[in-house]
């Protein structure tokens, strides 16, 4: 039996027996909210390999699982992608954990606060297609779009940022890195690829691409973003688009890094959520459309 088809085997034993303890945090959490998970699948695709000696090595997979959940009256699928490292002994498992996703993009001082916004030539508001922004977001939710440089230790905002684009939003600020928010020829602005930076840019823009600051989840419309502070330490970390509701009005979002699909906006159920955590939702478009 090779790599994939054990931790497949492993994994088919643990979600029959909701034995991990991810998996019962996630279900813990929807029954909370009166939700049910009513069947749990999943998948591993090995990524990499390191022999660490001539009978053992380390096997790095993403696990892909999905929840069925019963809200009411309907169904929905919310999708998850962690990231995993099995050890094998003479070809077989002897342990198994996940990998803490990093929570700061290492290319770029994250406590930059300040973003120069440069006027918009020719654009001073623009029609939001929230529609095309969330078919791009569920296109892209667990890929990777090779038009874009992509992130591989934290793509979360280039993701959310390319989610906006779909959706109509202008650039501006080109060539400068720390003006304003674009992506061209290869290179983009710190407010188009790190969490801390777009959260300010968001807040700071009076033209083009702007972000309307609501005070709950509750008042966010489809295509709309939250930006998430897990530590509480006012250094933004997270960024999610809002691509759904749930039956009680909730947002359900999409993001990156550890890919998500149609996960409830709180993010409790996140290894980098701590009870500090603070949010901030943005409504995205012109004033005049909101």
């Amino acid at each position: 039996m090779n790599n994939r088809a054990q931790i497949n085997q492993f994994w088919q034993e643990k979600l029959a027996n909701r034995a991990d303890n991810w998996v019962t945090h996630v279900v813990k959490r929807h029954q909370a909210r009166g939700q049910e998970v009513t069947r749990i699948k999943g998948e591993g695709h090995v990524t990499s390999k390191r022999r660490t000696s001539h009978d053992q090595e380390d096997v790095f997979y993403q696990l892909h699982v999905s929840f069925l959940v019963k809200d009411g009256n309907r169904f929905y699928q919310e999708e998850q992608t962690r990231a995993h490292q099995a050890h094998f002994v003479d070809k077989k498992i002897v342990s198994n954990s996940e990998l803490t996703p990093p929570v700061i993009n290492t290319g770029h001082d994250r406590d930059r606060t300040t973003i120069e916004l440069t006027p918009v030539e020719d654009q001073v508001r623009f029609n939001y297609d929230r529609r095309a922004a969330v078919q791009y977001a569920e296109r892209w939710w667990n890929d990777a779009n090779p038009a874009y440089h992509f992130f591989e230790e934290n793509d979360c905002t280039n993701y959310i940022s390319q989610c906006l684009r779909a959706g109509g939003a202008p650039f501006r600020g080109y060539p400068n890195r720390s003006s304003g928010w674009w992506y061209q020829q290869n290179n983009w602005s710190f407010s188009w690829s790190v969490a801390h930076s777009f959260r300010w840019y968001l807040s700071g823009s009076t033209q083009g691409l702007r972000g309307y600051q609501v005070d709950s989840p509750e008042k966010l419309n489809l295509g709309d973003v939250i930006c998430y502070d897990f530590q509480g330490d006012g250094r933004f970390d997270h960024n999610t688009i809002v691509v759904a509701f749930d039956e009680a009005g909730m947002p359900l979002v999409n993001a990156h890094t550890n890919n998500s699909r149609h996960r409830y906006w709180d993010y409790q159920d996140s290894m980098a959520w701590t009870p500090n955590c603070q949010y901030k939702f943005f409504r995205i478009g012109s004033s005049d459309m909101l």
